[in-house]
């Protein structure tokens, strides 16, 4: 399941404007809540989360096409 779960959480910061602006400002409460809706990740996978850069979740230039429709 955590591959799926990273899976689904990355196509939510990359898709959805107003999560990614509330992961921006407190990542571990928006992985909590996520967490909480069934998004079950591991805690190193929960470090990765919190320890990536932040622009890289705006970079909808480089996203693929099925991700932006």
């Amino acid at each position: 399941m955590s591959r799926k779960a990273i899976g689904m959480v990355m196509n939510r910061l990359l898709t959805e404007e107003d999560l990614r602006v509330c992961f921006a400002v407190d990542p571990l409460t928006i992985l909590g809540e996520l967490h909480n809706r069934g998004f079950e990740l591991a805690p190193f996978e929960i470090d990765l989360f919190l320890a990536s850069d932040l622009q890289m979740w705006s970079r909808t230039d480089r996203m693929p096409a099925e991700l932006t429709h």
